[in-house]
């Protein structure tokens, strides 16, 4: 079993996140906390988009869904009677969030109260951040230990997800605390290398250059993603496709693991090198 090297006594708080809506952060989450939990660690995911909830959609748990994070929060529920236990993987659980409140039913301390909990229990706690900058998205990364950035290889996004590596650099409990940065990594998905060779998309080089935070991985466009999501099935526990692969990459890498990116090469100069006149 892969385990991190000096790994903490209590779980560790990943947030998936992004400046824009649309990017795949939800199926991003639902897939990272699942290949963790077929690793064999612990793992819970939080869905943290008030009012808008897709996490139990995406799990396949929303006709399971009783209390939920916001009822815990507010004292309405234990947090035992709101977690799922996930039916395929006994090490997967999920907290979901309530459809009908709003976000600011989300509080400082009933995040940490109920994240200091999960770390008792859980060798991962996975939160699935709405995208944005607002309320929501703010409170799922203030006590993040690291931070997923998940982005499209198109400008808008990848403008998008450099304001969120700003919150992460200056508005969590850590750089509060100790004046340190939120570990951050990107996870590129959408790729498709075919309209990066037309010219039609970003490169990752160009992306890396703007948000200059290591690449966690890439995951290629792919119809697997949505059908998996369709049926509630994260697509790491689908049929095998290269978008499943990337994803059990991507999860390598962020335990530790050194796994290559096995991309193909960009062979022309992509979107963004065209728009300013870059060299190729």
């Amino acid at each position: 079993m892969t385990q991190l090297k000096d790994k903490d006594p209590l779980g560790k708080v990943i947030v998936i996140t992004s400046g824009k809506g649309g990017v795949g952060k939800t199926t991003s989450a639902a897939a990272i906390a699942a290949a963790l939990a077929k690793r064999g660690h612990k793992t819970v995911v939080i869905d943290f988009d008030v009012g808008l909830r897709n996490l139990d959609m995406i799990m396949g748990c929303e006709r399971r869904v009783v209390f939920d994070f916001i009822n815990v929060i507010q004292g309405e529920a234990r947090l035992k009677q709101a977690l799922i236990k996930d039916k395929r993987l006994d090490t997967l659980s999920i907290l979901p969030t309530s459809q009908t409140r709003d976000k600011d039913a989300l509080t400082q301390d009933g995040v940490e109260k109920v994240l200091n909990e999960l770390k008792e229990q859980f060798d991962y706690i996975i939160c699935d951040s709405p995208a944005g900058i607002e309320r929501g998205a703010q409170l799922a990364m203030y006590f993040a230990d690291e931070a997923v950035v998940v982005t499209n290889p198109e400008v808008s996004s990848v403008r998008d997800s450099d304001r969120v590596l700003g919150l992460l650099a200056s508005k969590t409990k850590r750089a509060e605390d100790e004046g340190t940065e939120v570990k951050a990594q990107v996870l590129l998905t959408r790729h498709d290398q075919r309209r990066v060779d037309a010219g039609e998309m970003m490169t990752i080089d160009d992306v890396l250059e703007i948000l200059a935070v290591p690449l966690l991985g890439v995951v290629p466009e792919s119809p697997a993603v949505l059908r998996a999501s369709n049926v509630g099935m994260p697509i790491v526990l689908d049929e095998p496709s290269e978008a499943s692969r990337a994803y059990e990459a991507a999860v390598a890498r962020l335990l530790g693991e050194e796994v290559d990116m096995s991309m193909s090469k960009e062979k022309k100069p992509g979107f963004f090198s065209r728009l300013f006149g870059a060299p190729a």
